[in-house]
């Protein structure tokens, strides 16, 4: 495998299809080895392909053309893959060829390309990270405490990922969380924050309040919401690549996540951008019990470096910069 292609499979926190469309833009001046005559396919789309299957976990010559040869259609479109209107299908070339390219790219060009993509991917992320402050939002009884009523006391919280308090109120002990949210978060500053909270705080209303402030949500769906959790779970999710995984194991417990996100214009909830679906396999290594969970969120947060749409294909330029999607027959 390429050198260039080694050095992408060690991507922190890759995402496969918008790393590759973005990498593309890098690949302007590498040079064709290819006779003119026997070019069939664009060099960039096929060193594109090669460069998203490694960064989905493909690590030999093999599997990357495996993978070309079973990637869905819009996917392909993504790529740089022409469409043939008279087959009606987005046609690659053979694996034979894929790997014979692969290793007559000249090795320096190739290195260089993918050495000044990663260097503008981690100053992208360097910046994301100083422009984004996170906000959580939660709620805690104390342990021994009582209010009037002999109830315990109970506290809804913002906090930053450090642990920090930023704001808390205590919540009556006759009402709920709900009603507290807007309160507790009135008079922070709230541009370019990312809140969260859990599925309670859902509401339209909270949505647009934040929106409002400048402050962008990720927002967990379930059941008290369950036209947009309907929604949600109809998605083309098989055809959505998965962005990020991991595993941990711990308190006698061992957990695998999927996360896949997906741009949509059409989610019925105030400024949301994006969908998120997390798998969650969750196993109890005393009783053996596994537990598969699907978890389902909205956010308002933009798309940065491309959006996997199935419906739509992928589109490098910001979402609110694009035409909308021609009308289903």
């Amino acid at each position: 495998m390429p050198s260039g292609l080694e050095q992408l499979a060690r991507t922190p926190s890759p995402q496969p299809l918008p790393d590759a469309v973005c990498l593309a833009r890098f690949l302007a001046g590498l040079p064709d080895p290819r006779d003119r005559c026997g070019r069939r396919f664009p060099l960039t789309a096929i060193v594109t392909a090669a460069a998203a299957s490694v960064l989905a976990g493909a690590r030999s010559l093999t599997a990357i053309a495996e993978w070309i040869a079973d990637a869905p259609r819009w996917v392909l479109l993504a790529l740089g893959f022409a469409f043939d209107p008279f087959s009606k299908a987005v046609t690659v070339p053979h694996a034979t060829t894929v790997m014979r390219l692969l290793g007559r790219l000249d090795g320096d060009a190739f290195d260089a390309a993918v050495s000044a993509f990663l260097q503008a991917r981690a100053a992208d992320l360097d910046a994301e990270k100083a422009r984004w402050q996170a906000v959580a939002v939660d709620g805690k009884q104390l342990r021994g405490s009582r209010a009037a009523g002999g109830k315990a006391v109970w506290l809804l919280a913002a906090m930053d990922h450090a642990g920090t308090v930023l704001a808390q109120r205590q919540i009556d002990t006759k009402s709920n969380e709900t009603p507290a949210f807007i309160p507790l978060l009135d008079g922070l500053a709230l541009e370019n924050a990312v809140v969260t909270a859990d599925a309670a705080h859902t509401q339209h209303a909270n949505g647009l309040w934040l929106r409002e402030q400048g402050a962008h949500y990720i927002a967990v769906v379930k059941g008290n919401h369950p036209s947009l959790l309907k929604q949600l779970r109809k998605l083309p999710w098989a055809d959505v690549a998965l962005d990020h995984k991991d595993r941990t194991r711990g308190r006698g417990r061992l957990e695998v996540r999927h996360l896949k996100t997906a741009a949509f214009r059409h989610l019925d909830y105030p400024g949301a951008r994006q969908a998120l679906r997390v798998m969650r396999w969750r196993k109890d290594l005393t009783s053996n019990k596994l537990t598969i969970e699907r978890l389902y969120f909205v956010t308002s947060l933009p798309t940065r470096r491309g959006v996997r749409s199935p419906d739509r294909g992928l589109d490098p330029r910001p979402l609110e910069d694009r035409e909308p999607a021609p009308p289903r027959p």
